[in-house]
């Protein structure tokens, strides 16, 4: 369990980094931040993939299109927290 949990933390990192690095601008956030994107990314990334294609974990939860669906999936959550904060002015 504790492997699970450490490679889902990896995986959300790498996700999420390559996700700021894909979609321009200036973005303040921390590294837990960037993290928890990449985490939530792959939540994203799994559920529009079952929905898209009707894949699921029982065919392998580290896949490289597991992968290129939780950047999808951070991308899509980075374009939505630029949309909502996009009027308020950030310190």
């Amino acid at each position: 369990m504790l492997v699970t949990i450490i490679s889902w933390i990896i995986l959300g990192l790498i996700a999420g980094a390559v996700a700021r690095l894909l979609v321009p601008g200036p973005d303040p956030m921390s590294v837990v931040a960037t993290i928890l994107l990449g985490i939530a990314g792959s939540f994203v990334g799994g559920f529009l993939g079952y929905v898209l294609f009707d894949k699921d974990l029982g065919e392998g939860a580290l896949q490289p299109s597991g992968i290129i669906g939780s950047i999808a999936g951070a991308i899509i959550l980075v374009l939505i927290v630029r949309a909502t904060r996009r009027g308020r002015v950030l310190r």
